[in-house]
């Protein structure tokens, strides 16, 4: 995506619009302004479906370098993910669907 195009998108676009990249799951967020600050934009970090679609209703945004330099080391530690695999085993499973397992053939 091109510098004028982003001011395009800064300029023109509605409060919290997103924009697709060519990158999966990275999308250009406009944030809106408040009394002390003028709408900007920001980079969304959302997983996709297979259709593009984005899975959560809302991702990581991410502002600056050196907010993806935070993010990036913190997602880097191995204590983190040995959290994760900790809340995972804690948390309880995904219900079974109720409906009937059991097929009938016609």
């Amino acid at each position: 995506m091109s510098e004028e195009k982003l001011e395009e998108f800064l300029e023109t676009g509605k409060d919290w619009a997103k924009v697709k990249t060519t990158v999966p799951g990275v999308f250009v967020l406009r944030m809106p302004g408040t009394k002390n600050r003028e709408p900007s934009l920001g980079v969304e970090i959302n997983p996709v479906d297979a259709s593009g679609s984005p899975t959560k209703r809302r991702g990581l945004i991410i502002r600056s370098v050196d907010e993806l330099l935070e993010f990036r080391n913190i997602l880097g530690n191995e204590k983190c993910e040995n959290l994760l695999e900790m809340v995972e085993d804690v948390n309880p499973g995904t219900p079974e669907s109720k409906q009937s397992k059991e097929v009938i053939e016609i």
